[in-house]
C-alpha cells in the first residue's frame, strides 16, 4: 500500500499545465530524469518540441537496444470473463460468442504460430478463475514452452504462489494494465463488485509477479479512458518506483489507446480521444524517463504509425495478431476483445523492419 499511495500522491500533485518549454529543455539536458522532468515531457508544453524529444529518445533507444526490434504475437486461449468493465468487449454482460481452447487446440495454435518463425508468445485469457483456472493456464504455458523461448502472460492478477507456479511451468513475463489510475473513474468503469473492482489488488500485481520469480513485468494505462496525461504519468511513476525497489526486474510499457469494442462504439469514446501526436509524446516520454525499459507498440495503431516508431522509440512489435480466441490454425472459437488496425503477418512486418535498416529479432534472451 505504501507504493500505491506514493504513486497516487505524485499523480495527484502533477499539474501538467504548470510546465513551460524551458522546463522541457531543462529535462532534456539531464543524463537522468526525475519524476518532475518526466512530468514536463508529458505536458502540453512539450507537444511543440516532439522533434527535439524524439532525437533524445532515438539516441536512448539505440544506446540500450541497438537497432533491434523484437517480434512476438498474442494467443487468446479464452474470452470468458467475470468483470463488467464498461469499455471492454469481454464484459461478462455482453452477448458475444464465448470460447475456450482445449489443450489439443492450444497445441495446434502454438504450432501454427511457431511455424511463422516467432519465438515469443503472449498467452491471454479473459478474467475468469472458474473458466480459466491457474492449472489450465499452467498447462498452456507448458505447451508453449515446447515451441517458444519466451512466454508472457496477460491474465487476471494472481497471488505470489500462483505466479511462482506459472514461472516454474515456464512463464517469463507478466503484463497487467491498471486501465486508469483515477480511483473514482476506476470504480465507475469496474462496477458490480466484480473481481477487477479491487483497485489495490490490481495495482500490486506486478510486485507479486516479481516476488513469484517472474523475469519481467509490463505496465500501462488504457489511454483515453480517463485523463491520458495523468494516467501515463502514473504508469511511468509506478514502473519507476517498482524498478528501484526490484532492480533485477525487467520493466516494459505498452501504450494502448482505447478502441471501439462490442459495447462501445468509436463515437462514444471520442470525448477522451488521444491523438497520434499525443500518443507519440507518451512513448517518447517513457523512453527518455526510463531508457532501459522495453516499449511495445500495439496493433490498435495503424501500420504506418507502428512502422514510424520502431527504432525511434519502440523496440518491440506484435505481428500476425488475432484478438479472437484461436484463429491461427483452426477457426476462431470466441469473439475478439477489440478491433485492430494492423493485420499484417510476420513476414510483412519483418520486411518493414528491414526497410528501416533495423534488425528483426526473434529471441533476445539466453537461458542458462
Amino acid at each position: 500500500m505504501e507504493l500505491q499511495e506514493n504513486v497516487l500522491q505524485h499523480t495527484a500533485a502533477y499539474d501538467y499545465d504548470a510546465f513551460t518549454a524551458r522546463d522541457v529543455h531543462a529535462a532534456l539536458s539531464k543524463d537522468a530524469l526525475d519524476v518532475q522532468d518526466f512530468g514536463a515531457l508529458l505536458s502540453p508544453a512539450a507537444l511543440p518540441l516532439l522533434e527535439t524529444i524524439a532525437r533524445r529518445a532515438q539516441a536512448d533507444t539505440r544506446r540500450y537496444f541497438g537497432n533491434s526490434v523484437t517480434l512476438y504475437t498474442p494467443l487468446y486461449i479464452s474470452n470468458y470473463c467475470d468483470n463488467y468493465c464498461t469499455y471492454c468487449g469481454f464484459n461478462c454482460g455482453n452477448d458475444i460468442k464465448r470460447g475456450k481452447l482445449t489443450l489439443d487446440e492450444i497445441e495446434r495454435e502454438l504450432r501454427a504460430i511457431a511455424n511463422t518463425g516467432l519465438e515469443e508468445i503472449l498467452l491471454l485469457t479473459g478474467e475468469s478463475r472458474e473458466k480459466s483456472g491457474v492449472a489450465y493456464i499452467g498447462e498452456a504455458v507448458e505447451a508453449a514452452r515446447k515451441h517458444f523461448r519466451t512466454i508472457g502472460l496477460e491474465v487476471y492478477p494472481l497471488n505470489v504462489d500462483e505466479y511462482a507456479y506459472l514461472h516454474e511451468r515456464g512463464a517469463d513475463f507478466v503484463s497487467i494494465y491498471q486501465e486508469t489510475y483515477d480511483r473514482t473513474l476506476y470504480s465507475a468503469c469496474h462496477p458490480h463488485n466484480s473481481p477487477k473492482s479491487d483497485f489495490a489488488y490490481r495495482f500490486a500485481g506486478q510486485e507479486r509477479a516479481i516476488l513469484g520469480g517472474m523475469r519481467g513485468v509490463s505496465f500501462g494505462a488504457l489511454l483515453g479512458l480517463g485523463n491520458f496525461r495523468k494516467d501515463a504519468f502514473a504508469a511511468g511513476v509506478h514502473a519507476c518506483k517498482l524498478q528501484r525497489k526490484y532492480p533485477h526486474a525487467e520493466i516494459s510499457f505498452s501504450v494502448p489507446r482505447i478502441r471501439a469494442a462490442h459495447n462501445k462504439s468509436a463515437s462514444e469514446l471520442i470525448a477522451n480521444a488521444v491523438s497520434e501526436s499525443e500518443l507519440l509524446q507518451v512513448l517518447l516520454a517513457y523512453r527518455v524517463f526510463l531508457p532501459f525499459a522495453s516499449i511495445n507498440i500495439s496493433t490498435r495503431e495503424r501500420a504506418g504509425f507502428r512502422d514510424n516508431v520502431i527504432g525511434l522509440v519502440a523496440n518491440k512489435i506484435s505481428s500476425g495478431v488475432k484478438v479472437t480466441v484461436g484463429g491461427h490454425d483452426d477457426e476462431q472459437k470466441g469473439d475478439p476483445q477489440f478491433s485492430i488496425y494492423d493485420e499484417r503477418d510476420v513476414k510483412t512486418i519483418h520486411s518493414a523492419i528491414l526497410d528501416r535498416r533495423l534488425q528483426p529479432v526473434y529471441n533476445d534472451y539466453i537461458f542458462s
